[in-house]
């Protein structure tokens, strides 16, 4: 299938979704919101429970092992019974580390989309840091939507979603996964550029930069804006498209303020693109987007490059 007249490696429907799942609360909302998302695209789905590598090294018997299996077995199939009688869903168990084996898991099953919750059963979410989502983040080759919280909407009806862009090459490919979610979805897209002053004319020179200078970094944000809401109008002219191009506060940060444009203009979906670079990892660690994942309360969409 294609859409947009784009090829399969840039499109950005959703044929099949990967839903990882360790039993915790956070990880079945997530599920049930990725299995609306799926109905929504008509999708198939494959749910994948990762029995961890360190707990195996730990059993005693071949008893212990087993059991560890049958939980495992026992997560997967309640959440694919969570699904719609005309959805297709697939269940597996698999062993090893859980972030390399779902981006691998993934891409053995040629899906398009992976979709997790932001803590789960280790306790680390309320950290993020060093938890299985960022690292999966970090590795996946497919793009991942992370869903905050245990009381995530069981749904996938967005009206608002929100883009932010810094211009970069990390834009067209996170441009066509909003278009095809707001063209199913009917939702308005907004595209947002940050004007990081501070960063950009470094601590000492704060609040006193050269007015050309802050004029200059202020088209920038027009100019990235605008290249992603001309490409939304070219392939998806029915999608209603609001731009902005906001400063951060003196003592806030970017991530800051595309917080709060998700609380004032009612965002329902964040979507990001995720840099090329090899060092992908390091750099989404601190990064706007790996506060953004923290932080906001409404399910974001990172997008790697060539997705």
């Amino acid at each position: 299938m294609k859409l947009l007249g784009f090829e399969r490696r840039r499109k950005a429907m959703y044929d099949h979704i990967v839903l990882p799942v360790d039993g915790s609360d956070e990880a079945t909302a997530a599920a049930g919101h990725g299995l609306a998302l799926a109905a929504t695209f008509d999708a198939t789905v494959s749910v994948l429970h990762v029995v961890e590598r360190r707990a195996l090294r730990i059993t005693a018997t071949n008893d212990e092992r087993t059991r560890l299996r049958s939980r495992g077995e026992a997560i997967v199939d309640e959440v694919s019974g969570l699904a719609a009688d005309a959805q297709s869903v697939t269940t597996d168990v698999a062993e090893g580390t859980p972030a390399d084996r779902i981006a691998a898991h993934a891409v053995d099953r040629d899906a398009d989309l992976i979709v997790v919750g932001r803590q789960g059963a280790t306790g680390l979410g309320k950290r993020f840091l060093g938890g299985v989502t960022e690292r999966l983040l970090g590795r996946s080759a497919t793009p991942v939507l992370v869903v905050p919280g245990a009381d995530a909407a069981a749904d996938a009806d967005y009206s608002r979603i929100l883009f932010p862009t810094d211009g970069s090459d990390a834009a067209p490919p996170a441009t066509h996964h909003s278009a095809a979610l707001a063209r199913v979805s009917g939702a308005a897209v907004h595209v947002l550029n940050v004007v990081d002053l501070q960063a950009a004319g470094g601590v000492f020179n704060a609040g006193g930069l050269d007015p050309e200078f802050v004029d200059r970094l202020e088209r920038r944000g027009h100019d990235a804006v605008g290249a992603v809401a001309d490409e939304l109008g070219e392939t998806a002219p029915d999608v209603e498209v609001h731009t902005a191009v906001e400063r951060a506060t003196p003592r806030g940060s970017v991530a800051a303020r595309v917080r709060d444009y998700v609380d004032t203009a009612g965002v329902d979906l964040v979507v990001m693109g995720a840099s090329g670079r090899s060092n992908r990892n390091r750099q989404l660690l601190g990064s706007v987007a790996s506060t953004v994942l923290r932080t906001v309360d409404v399910p974001v969409l990172v997008v790697p490059p060539a997705s």
